[in-house]
């Protein structure tokens, strides 16, 4: 059986470095707290608020002129209700993130990192919380304002294998005031700056899966893919090292709790192959979300110059 999921096809994933050294910075450091605002369950009239805490580390090591080791971790929390009379539970997940980055000429530079994560709500750690992700990409610089990026990623899930291609681009204008950087499916961000003052648009696609494990009850697990549509104001301090930003956004609120056992048989994109089934909660409605977010930035070019 194949199901095609339309709202999945711009989905996924952690806040790994799928764009590191394809513009002119690195975000070493970037914290986020946001709160989605009653999102109404499906033939019910109840509702929860969906408020979700995300901590990312990037940190390169420079091992001679063409080469950088990737290092870091990415930390999240989601608090919500997965029903309509049930707790609020918590979902955690952590993410190593370790691999390469080369350059192999003056317009092509390769990316392979290793994500392997646990994934639960950490009541009860055991071997079956743990997955293993991994990417790799490519970046072709066409010229010195606009580079091309392709690439691969994929995932054991509790709900099965995911896999998708990637595609994007980076591009900044030679005024230095309109930038644009997408990763698709994943990411994508267009922003126009104003001085010290950025306004832009992003978009964000989660995907992730939690084990939970509830006392005398059978292990299920959350398949999380909400998608992100958010317009932002950012304010650059510090010489533009430290970047505050305010978000105000739509997000589809998506998560399905299935029971442990119940998978699929793997899924490329949106086209998900043996898909049957049988969701236990209900459907939870999109809603507005607001989010604030602090991040370190390192500025190659300026470093290299000094």
């Amino acid at each position: 059986m194949n199901k095609f999921h339309l709202s999945r096809y711009l989905l996924l994933f952690f806040l790994f470095p799928i764009s590191i050294f394809s513009q002119e910075y690195v975000d070493i450091i970037k914290v986020g707290y946001g709160t989605t605002f009653n999102s109404s369950f499906e033939n019910s009239p109840h509702s929860t608020d969906v408020k979700n805490f995300d901590f990312g580390l990037t940190y390169p090591i420079v091992l001679n002129e063409k080469s950088a080791l990737i290092t870091g971790a990415n930390f999240n929390l989601s608090n919500l209700q997965l029903a309509p009379t049930s707790e609020y539970s918590n979902q955690y997940s952590t993410t190593l993130k370790i691999g390469l980055t080369s350059t192999f000429n003056e317009k092509l530079k390769g990316t392979f990192v290793l994500l392997p994560k646990v994934a639960s709500d950490y009541n009860s750690i055991s071997s079956n919380d743990f997955y293993f992700g991994a990417f790799a990409t490519m970046k072709y610089k066409k010229n010195e304002h606009l580079s091309y990026k392709f690439g691969f990623y994929t995932s054991s899930e509790a709900f099965g294998i995911f896999a998708t291609p990637i595609f994007g681009i980076y591009y900044k204008s030679p005024n230095q005031l309109l930038e644009i950087d997408a990763s698709l499916p994943i990411v994508a961000d267009i922003n126009y700056s104003l001085g010290k003052t950025i306004i832009g648009f992003d978009y964000f696609g989660i995907g992730r899966s939690y084990k939970i494990h509830q006392d005398n009850l059978p292990i299920v697990y959350v398949e999380q893919t909400p998608l992100e549509f958010s317009s932002y104001v950012q304010f650059n301090t510090f010489n533009e090292a430290v970047l505050l930003r305010a978000k105000l956004g739509y997000t589809t609120n998506e998560h399905e709790v299935y029971a442990e056992n119940d998978q699929l048989d793997f899924r490329v994109s949106a086209f998900s192959f043996g898909d049957d089934r049988t969701q236990l909660n209900p459907n939870l409605s999109g809603s507005l979300f607001l989010k604030f977010e602090a991040i370190y930035r390192f500025h190659i070019k300026e470093k290299e110059a000094k």
